[in-house]
Order: C-alpha cells, then structure tokens, then sequence
C-alpha cells in the first residue's frame, strides 16, 4: 500500500543538505532539488526538479540581486528580506512565507507541498481564512476565482461562452488577497498548466504542470499595484505604442476591394467621426496566402495606402503564420530552403490545413525563422504599413488539434508541442514586432496578437478574440480586459460590435460608449453579418458613436499619458477595482464587478444594451458625474437612470485631467489647445503629463515633453511642474478649468487674474429623432469657471483665496 501511494503521489521530502549562493539557497531532498533565489525584497523564486534545472524562460526578462539574510535553525530554515520572510521546514520541505509583521501570507499545504504524479508537478497551498484569488488573465467567469479551475493551454475557441476554458492566452500569474494582505506567484512554465482555487474541495488550491520544472515566483508587497509593478518588473513592460494605435481603429472580415476601403475612410472624414486605422483581414491576399495581395481586389495596394495616408490613416494587415505548401509561392519555397518549418520527429515539416489549405508553419522558437520572417515583411514595410495583427497563431488548425509530437527548435534546446504550444503566439508576435522595429527604421510599430504567453506585453498588444455580438459577451469582455490588466498587459481590447452574429442598435451603442474607455480601441465584425461601421445602426446611433469616439480623442492627452505611466510601472491603463479595493467585499459583487477605473481617476461603470437603471457602488472619497459635476459621497451604493445616450462615468475627487477640446479628424490633430481639468477635493494629488511625436523612438534620445500636474487643496495650489526633455509641445495655450470651486479669486505666479466662465460640454445633445417623445440630456456644464494661459514649459503656480 505505501509503495504505490508513493508512486502515485511523490511528495519533495525531506532536506538531506543545503548550500547558500549569492542569491539564495540550493538544497538536496531525499526525492529532488531545489532552487530558492532572492530577485529583490518582493519577489522569490522557488524552482524545484526531480532531474536538472531548466533555466530557460521567453518569460522573464529580469535577473536577481536581492539582499537576503539566512538563519539556520534545528527543524527549519528561515531567508529574510525587508518584505517577505520565508521559512522553509525540513521535514518534510515546505515553504511558509510571511509579512515582516510576522503574519502569514501564504504557505504549503503541509501534508502535500509539491509533489509528483508522474511528469505532473504540482504545489498545493493551504487556503487562507476569506482568502479570494483574482488574475490568470485572459479567463471567464467572475473576478474572484474561488472554488474554480483553470487550465492553460493557448486554443482557438469560435464563438466561446462565459465558461470557456482555456482561450487563446496564457497568463499563469494569480494573486491571493486575504486579511490586510496580498500575494502573487507566477509559474514561468510553458507546459500546460492547471490551477485549483479549491475547486471540487474544500482542503487545498493548487497549481500544476503537466511535465518540467516546479518554478514559480512569489511576489509580496503592500499593494496590488506594487505587486502587479514587481511582476512586470520580473517579466518586462510594454514599449510606447504609436499614438495612432491608440485612436479608433476599424475592422471587418473583411473590407474589399480597394474601393470600399477608400469609400470607408472617405465617409470618416464626412461624418465628422474620428479615427486612425483601418484594419484589412485575409481577403486582401492572394487565396489567403501571406506576404501577396489579390490583384483582382488590390490592384495597386501601394497606391491606395498612399491614397489612405494623405487622408490621415494607417493600415494594419492580417499576419497568419500558415505558409500555404504551393510551388513556386516564394515564402513556401524560401522556408523549405532555409529550413525553418516546424518538424515532425522524422525531420519532415509538420502540415495543417488553414485558410490558404495546407500548410507549414515557421518555428517562432528558432532564431532563423525569426529572421526569415523579418525578411518576408519587407514587404509590408515597402509599402508604409506600420500596423500589424498576428492571428491563427496558438496554432489553429481545422481540426484544432496540434499533434503533440512535433518538434520546435527553443532556442537550441529542443522541445515537443508540450512545451512550445503556450508560447508559439508569443515568438510569432516578438518576430513580428522585433522584425518590423529593424525595418521601420525609428518608427515604432503597431502589433496586436490573439494568442499570448507571460511577457507579450513586450512584443504586442492583446485583444480577446472571436467574441459573440450580445450584452453578456460584452460585459465578459470587460471583465476578460480588467483580469487581463491585472496580469501585466496594459494594451487590450474587445471587438466593438461583436465579431459574431450581429448587433443591435442599442448593443452597439452601448459597446461603443464602454469601448471608448477600453485601451485598444476597435471595430469588428465578421463575414456574412451586418455592416457594422458606426453609422450602420441609424441617424441616433451614429451620433452617440462620434460622441463617445470623439470623447476617446479628447481624452488622448490623458490617455497618452497613462500609457507612459504603464511603460514606466506596468499598472496597466484599465484598472480592476480590485487594485486599489482589494478587501472590500463589494469589488467582487456579481453587480459591481465590472467597474473599473480607466487610468488613475475615470471610474467606468459598464451597463448593458436593455438597462435604462443600473446599480453603481462608489469606492470611499468623494466623486463627480462627468457630464453633471453632481458631487457624491463614496461608500455607497447608488441606482443611477442611464439613457442610450451615455454610460455612467464618475470623477475621483481632487482628479486631474488633461484634456485636448480641439480635436479633429485624428491623432495627428489634436489641436493647439490644452486643458486641464481639475476636481475640488480634500486629498493631494498630482498627475504626470507626458508628449512626444508619437511615432518615433526619439523620446529615448529625450524627445519628449513631461511634467507634473499637482494639486494642493489644503494650500489651495494647482501647481504645473516645469516641462523636462527636448519635445516642443503641439499646444500652445491651456485653459484650466475647476469643477466643483465656487467663488474662486484667483492668482498666477502671485499675481491676481481674472476667472472666466463658459458653458462646456464633453459631447454633444442627440438630436430628437422622436417628434413625440422626451428630449435627450443637454451634458452641459454651465458656466464651468476658467483660466486661460499660454502654454510654456515654465512652471506655473496657481492659487486661490
């Protein structure tokens, strides 16, 4: 009996000797290894193996250097940084970690720990009293994930549902929160992976692989937001996206021939409706083969994307990584040439069959086809692309089932399907993104992929995939984008509209409006459903799509700014409440769950298509409808009349807010006018502004303009910080606006100025389509008090009695 229980579940045991490095302790145990390495105060790797280490990761781009001290008692070790005190038993091995307050935050189930069932390794954790688990990024199903599993293993999942598992990516990072602390642990193995926040028990949870290492990394800190800035610390930040990238982009599988792109963007411009991209799917190739073009649709692509320029617009173009198995077709012939299709373990290139047919697929793992790949997108480059979306790339195949015994290169160490399917999405978008960066020559490109693994924040933004056009698929995309947030990727997004089936005309409206408030900003729809443009859903509908796009416009000067802010901490740009209320029980209500912060002081509170009433929680402080300046209490729950026109929108007290009211047909005018809005309240708060060309990669040679925006109500302060870096500003004049101050006499550097006053409005009246029903909101602010200055790169001071 004994033996075959040992058999079936091989616990670590007990420790039979230790040795101290410089960044840990390595020890023996008398059934594997383990690794205990230092990064910093808040992050420690704990790597465990029956067999070598394997060192290898595409995940993590940090190294350690972490400080630590080291006690040696009679039954248990204890490694002690300035954050997290580890204590390590003996007998059997367990690792128990606690705050510097002595508290513990997260432990081994002692009967368990990490143990082996075969090649599966698993570590199980004893769950904490009230303990919630949140993150594992792109997952269905609620905020807290207690008492569900998850497994990732990167598919194509058509038309998945709010219980869907697993989808396109990879994420297995978590955090548990419980008491007055929090925790993550993210396990860098690229295998697939399960995890069990006490699903179908009431003992444990757990996570597992199916083979490798046991390698995962705990992470402790006072905070959500500092645990979310260790991790991308530990597996890298985003680079600054294009600022166009971040406007309005519009998509449809697929916008053909040549003429209807043109028309599409002509009637942009008409309409007064803003936007920078227009996305082109499979049918612009030749038979859906990559890197051609159909020359009966396309008949000189060079010239309508120079035709697409002059008017303000980027393209972007599918990138499948299929290469149809044709003679002759250049890409299969080279490919075969330089050897760099994934195998079979016969040495013969693997086949699938996809959209062009049959298929090879280029090894991502491999430095040569990286290169292979860079060369054939010349191609694109050629022609002024700067927008790229790598799709299909899990890998999806009819059939959708990768045979497990094909052989990818990694880098030169080998590895099956097992190991390389998780991150084949993620080498295929760092291929696109590292190829098109070499060819643009200091221009930054735009890359966006459905299938991902842990550290595509470097490489590419991620969108959700092939969603369903209805109100619960969009309040699920929420929820995937907030989840996602908290996993390290700040650049996300849904298809607006719903890519299958087709919309109504209040479900749009809705999804634009909650759009215009999620970081990648796009339209989509697939083939055989209803147009799907912003003007397609009638006369009120196109007027509530330019309000809210337009909003996203005006809005730039903020929303730049806090990409900058993910580039520098990796808080991401759609903040799950749970960052910044991770005790509070309402954050994880079925009714709250959904509200989110866009940035540092916009909170979003998403209602569905058929709602004209929903429930809003306010978190503590003070708050202000956007569009009435209606000044609210927090700590409460509220039922708020949401019409058609609007979603609910709130302001955090003592907020500031860039704003740019000048806004034209797309990012490249942004007009000279900037304002900065500001929100009376009783907390200090300051903002960092930053601009640059939002095209190149100048801004590392100091081409940018930057600088702080603090508010002091207690001294009655609204300070501009003088400008640093070597970009001029594209304003010339701010305007300060206050909202919320009566009776302000104010001064500037000390000396007194006159406050003006208008009315202002974010968006515009809908017009009465109905003769005999009741007039829509006026959203008119009045006599909004303001201060108008030229805009330097001095400091200013503004103060007031």
């Amino acid at each position: 009996m004994n033996s075959t229980n040992t058999r079936l579940n091989q616990s670590i045991g007990d420790l039979l000797n230790y040795r101290t490095t410089a960044q840990g302790v390595e020890g023996d145990t008398s059934n594997g290894h383990f690794k205990i390495v230092v990064y910093d105060d808040r992050i420690i790797r704990i790597h465990i193996t029956q067999n070598e280490f394997d060192n290898f990761s595409y995940a993590v781009v940090d190294t350690p250097g972490g400080i630590f001290e080291l006690e040696d008692y009679k039954t248990e070790l204890w490694i002690k940084t300035k954050k997290i005190r580890l204590q390590v038993a003996k007998s059997p091995v367990r690792f128990r970690f606690h705050n510097n307050d002595g508290k513990v935050v997260n432990e081994d189930d002692a009967a368990f720990g990490t143990s082996w069932i075969g090649d599966q390794v698993t570590t199980y954790k004893r769950i904490q009293e009230g303990e919630r688990f949140i993150g594992l990024g792109e997952k269905t199903g609620p905020l807290d994930r207690k008492g569900r599993g998850y497994q990732n293993w990167n598919t194509d999942q058509y038309a998945y549902w709010d219980g869907t598992d697993p989808l396109y990516c990879s994420m297995p990072f978590y955090m548990g929160i419980h008491a007055d602390r929090a925790y993550g642990i993210f396990l860098d193995n690229s295998h697939k992976t399960h995890f069990n926040f006490g699903a179908s028990n009431d003992r444990f949870a757990s996570f597992s692989a199916d083979a490798g290492d046991m390698n995962y990394y705990f992470i402790h800190d006072d905070s959500v937001a500092g645990i979310i800035q260790a991790y991308t610390q530990l597996t890298g930040r985003m680079e600054l996206p294009p600022l166009w990238s971040i406007g309005y982009q519009q998509c449809r599988y697929s916008y053909y021939p040549d003429k209807e792109v043109l028309s599409l963007a002509r009637t942009f411009q008409e309409k007064n409706i803003p936007a920078d991209a227009i996305v082109l799917d499979i049918h612009y190739m030749d038979e859906f083969k990559i890197f051609t073009w159909d020359k009966d649709h396309f008949k000189d692509p060079e010239g309508m994307i120079k035709e697409l320029r002059k008017q303000g617009f980027h393209v972007v173009v599918m990138c499948d990584p299929g290469i149809k198995t044709e003679d002759g077709y250049v890409p299969y012939e080279s490919g075969k040439e330089k050897d760099i299709f994934v195998k079979y373990p016969d040495g013969t290139p693997y086949s699938g069959e996809v959209w062009p047919g049959w298929c090879h697929f280029p090894d991502f793992t491999d430095p040569r086809a990286r290169e292979w790949w860079k060369e054939n997108l010349q191609t694109y480059v050629n022609m002024d692309i700067e927008g790229y979306w790598n799709d299909m790339n899990e890998i999806a195949t009819w059939g959708n089932t990768l045979p497990e015994l094909m052989e990818f290169n990694f880098e030169g160490q080998k590895a099956s399907t097992r190991k390389a399917r998780n991150v084949y999405g993620m080498q295929m978008s760092r291929s696109t993104f590292e190829g098109t960066k070499a060819l643009l020559k200091g221009k930054r490109p735009f890359n966006l992929t459905r299938a991902a693994f842990s550290g595509i924040q470097r490489y590419a933004a991620v969108w959700t995939g092939d969603n369903v056009a209805n109100d619960e698929h969009m309040m699920l995309g929420i929820r995937l984008i907030n989840s996602m947030g908290l996993t390290g990727l700040a650049f996300t997004g849904y298809d607006i509209g719903g890519f299958v089936g087709n919309a109504s005309e209040h479900l749009f409206a809705r999804w634009i409006q909650v759009g215009a408030f999620s970081p990648f900003f796009r339209g989509h729809s697939m083939v055989n459903s209803r147009d799907s443009e912003p003007w397609s859903y009638g006369e009120e509908v196109e007027e509530i799509s330019r309000n809210f796009i337009t909003l996203r416009y005006k809005l730039m000067p903020y929303l730049y700014s806090v990409f900058y802010e993910a580039v520098q901490t990796g808080m991401p740009v759609a903040r799950s409440l749970a960052i910044y209320h991770p005790h509070e029980s309402w954050v994880y209500d079925q009714l709250y769950q959904h509200q989110y912060l866009f940035g540092p002081s916009i909170m979003v509170a998403p209602v569905e298509s058929d709602r004209q009433f929903t429930k809003v929680h306010l978190p503590e402080g003070e708050w202000y409808d956007l569009f009435t300046d209606q000044k609210f209490s927090g700590g409460q729950e509220m039922m708020v009349e949401c019409s058609i026109e609007t979603i609910p929108l709130y302001i955090r007290a003592s907020a500031i807010i860039p704003v740019a009211p000048e806004v034209k047909e797309n990012t490249k005018n942004l007009g000279t006018v900037l304002e900065i809005h500001v929100w009376k309240g009783n907390e200090e708060n300051e903002f960092l502004y930053y601009e640059d060309d939002g095209e190149t990669y100048k801004y590392e040679q100091d081409e940018y303009h930057r600088r702080t925006f603090r508010y002091q109500p207690k001294k009655s302060i609204l300070e501009i910080g003088k400008a640093d870096g070597n970009f001029k500003s594209r304003f010339r004049t701010v305007k300060v606006c206050f909202h919320g101050f009566d009776g302000l006499k104010p001064s500037v550097n000390a000396k007194k100025e006159n406050l003006r006053s208008e009315d202002y409005r974010y968006i515009a009246p809908i017009s009465n389509f109905d003769p005999v029903g009741v007039p829509g909101g006026d959203f008119k602010l009045e006599n909004l008090p303001y201060l108008e200055l030229e805009y330097t790169n001095d400091p200013v001071e503004i103060s007031w009695e």
